[in-house]
């Protein structure tokens, strides 16, 4: 079943009523310009929770879902009365984030508020709704900070919930954050659908330009089978083009590989190199900034720099990852420079550095389970560069399915 963008619309009512009430108080406007933005949860709490009252409430969430002060917004929601909250959800990483990619933190209570924590990773459909039917919780809210990539779990996370809650008979509320890297464009292939997994479940684009309440609207409307009664609650102050630093917001890493808003600027396009041999900078200070190999030489930083790519420049460099790939073994590469963020496009840099890593260098290796093409939505782009593509043909070579996903996109868009 699919609903039209108006009927879409009129489920999300709570969202116009949130936004007509006064601004909670916030200290510093970024680069905004004077615009002060106001976070979905935020603005809830501005309406005094008017949206959750009467409500049993379950927040699925991680160390991200923080108040401008760094409080969590579990923290604060437990300590007020006017919030009935009775359960969380944790994600990969789990809810307090202890666990390393991969990994979760289980079922348990929470130490610093007694609320049991239920685990939602690795589960869907109806044995995550048999979670949520467990918990008691009539409405389940979501507040995480993506980065605006497609194989970022935590928006297939949000669609997953989405969908157990509508198997489940439960109210879905999703609060807004910026998309740190701006909502500007859908950037990169689209996903086919014989290629889904957990970091691919819908076909959208590698870098989608969406916020997460964009996202819920646009799943809500496209993808799930059975709609969810969705409400969203929408951020004031937000424009497409802001990056993270304009938002005032204190930036906290949504996974442990993900330091930095640096990091989620350039994660689209240099995650592809996790299907490779070579290391995508795990275990070093700056991840999806540094890549290599053992082997690599300053050759590939010439080559890549050849290519004129727009907003950025590389630099050879030589690591030693204290996890992950080449763990302890010192390694030779390329560190990232973005030096323009408006021009940089990170899925084209990450295709011209696939390319010139496989031309530079005689040990480049797909990973033998080909999740290159899990990570890129089908065997277009490992095929096409293995064929001998330079960067503009592999780039064209999904101009048309973006183009049909940006029109989809079109329709779910809450900001200018």
């Amino acid at each position: 079943m699919k609903l039209s963008r108006r009927s879409l619309l009129a489920t999300t009512t709570a969202a116009v009523a949130v936004s007509a009430a006064p601004a909670a108080a916030a200290s510093g406007p970024g680069r905004g310009g004077g615009r002060a933005l106001r976070t979905g949860f935020e603005r809830l709490a501005a309406d005094g929770y008017g949206l959750l009252d009467g409500r049993r409430v379950g927040v699925v969430t991680n160390p991200t879902g923080v108040t401008r002060d760094a409080r969590h917004i579990v923290d604060v929601m437990h300590a007020d009365d006017r919030v009935d909250l009775a359960a969380v959800f944790g994600p990969e990483h789990g809810f307090r984030g202890t666990a390393q990619a991969g990994g979760s933190e289980g079922r348990h209570d929470d130490p610093a508020t007694g609320l049991p924590v239920y685990d939602t990773y690795l589960k869907s459909g109806q044995a995550l709704a048999d979670v949520f039917t467990a918990s008691g919780v009539d409405t389940v809210v979501f507040d995480i900070q993506d980065v605006g990539a497609r194989f970022y779990t935590y928006i297939w996370t949000l669609f997953d919930c989405m969908e157990a809650a509508a198997l489940a008979g439960r109210r879905f509320v999703v609060l807004d954050r910026p998309n740190p890297v701006t909502g500007r464009a859908a950037l990169g292939p689209v996903l086919h659908k014989e290629f889904a997994t957990f970091v691919g479940r819908q076909p959208i684009s590698q870098a989608h330009g969406m916020t997460v309440a964009e996202l819920a609207l646009l799943f809500n409307g496209e993808f799930l089978t059975a709609p969810v009664p969705l409400e969203t609650v929408r951020m004031s102050g937000w424009r497409r083009s802001d990056f993270y630093d304009a938002s005032g917001l204190p930036w906290v890493p949504p996974s442990p590989n993900m330091p930095t808003p640096e990091t989620a600027l350039v994660y689209a396009g240099t995650c592809l190199f996790e299907g490779t041999n070579l290391s995508e900078g795990r275990g070093t200070t700056r991840p999806f900034e540094l890549l290599g190999a053992e082997g690599i030489d300053g050759r590939w930083a010439e080559e890549a720099n050849a290519l004129g790519l727009a907003g950025v420049r590389f630099r050879e460099a030589y690591f030693a990852p204290v996890f992950s790939k080449f763990r302890g073994r010192t390694v030779g590469g390329v560190q990232m420079h973005v030096h323009d963020r408006e021009a940089f496009d990170p899925v084209r840099t990450g295709i011209g550095l696939l390319i010139t890593a496989k031309r530079s260098w005689s040990g480049f290796a797909w990973r033998p389970d080909h999740w290159i093409d899990k990570l890129t939505g089908s065997t277009r782009v490992r095929t096409m560069i293995d064929a001998g593509a330079d960067t503009d043909e592999v780039v064209a070579g999904w101009q048309e399915e973006l183009a049909g996903f940006q029109r989809t996109r079109r329709e779910y868009l809450l900001y200018r």
